[in-house]
């Protein structure tokens, strides 16, 4: 299927590894023109030379999405090299492990620092120009920790329901304008974070890590984990022009293991 995007320009955050590397990659297989970003800048490269070298077209930028001038620079980077931004993956690392119970306010304070300001702050940069041609897309990675809150990532349940309220009330507001605000919800996809979260829970109860990922993978339907590529092509079809009709919707990625819609 051809999502009729090529050419078009998407601005990536965090995407030098895990999910939001997955979704420049595929963007870019559409022929999306791709800014990659993230605060690794070898690994941000090897991003750009992959997808260059399967014919595509990339740069990199440097970003650290909890500081305002670098991702006002790091945009700005995307606009000079390519022009205006078209679409707008929000991605960014999680917050620390947590349990309700030991979390303190400052913790609570630090989630909200890292998994909604910097998106509102993307969002709020990229937008206009989106609404004055009158087309744009904005795909949030969230969790499905929104859905189904984990003892052990209550924080990002926290933050992510924050921005997954604020991105409904967007679409909302710029549906008429041509612009279509989504988010995805992985569940275990296999990335750095899912094996260091298996290693933390597996160092907590004393058995391997084999055991903790085997133990998961029996409580989902599919019997597996999923794949960073599987996520990568959600996003790229909601950035679609088939797309334009889904706007403020949560579309979840996980095997099943969600037992409600």
């Amino acid at each position: 299927m051809d999502l009729g995007i090529s050419n078009k320009v998407a601005f990536v955050a965090a995407s030098t590894s895990g999910l939001g590397r997955a979704s420049a990659i595929a963007l870019a297989g559409e022929g999306v023109k791709v800014c990659v970003s993230g605060r690794n800048v070898d690994r941000g490269n090897e991003v750009v030379e992959q997808i260059r070298t399967a014919g595509g077209t990339a740069m990199f930028t440097p970003l650290d999405v909890e500081d305002p001038a670098s991702v006002d620079a790091a945009i700005s980077a995307c606009e000079a090299e390519f022009g205006n931004i078209d679409i707008l993956v929000l991605n960014g690392p999680g917050p620390k492990p947590g349990f309700p119970s030991k979390i303190s306010s400052e913790d609570v304070a630090a989630a909200a620092a890292r998994l909604i300001e910097p998106h509102v702050r993307m969002v709020n940069r990229v937008l206009p120009g989106m609404r004055e041609q009158g087309w744009g897309r904005i795909v949030a990675v969230g969790s499905t920790a929104v859905i189904t809150p984990s003892q052990q990532l209550v924080l990002s349940t926290i933050g992510r329901q924050g921005l997954t309220g604020y991105l409904k009330a967007l679409s909302l507001e710029v549906g008429a304008d041509g612009v279509t605000v989504n988010m995805v919800h992985p569940g275990r996809i296999l990335t750095p974070r899912i094996d260091q979260l298996d290693a933390d829970s597996a160092s907590r109860e004393g058995v391997e890590a084999s055991d903790i990922r085997r133990r998961f993978e029996s409580t989902i339907p599919v019997r597996r984990l999923g794949d960073p590529s599987e996520l990568g092509a959600t996003v790229a079809f909601l950035a679609s022009m088939q797309a334009g009709y889904i706007t403020g919707s949560s579309v979840r990625l996980d095997g099943g293991a969600v037992p409600i819609a």
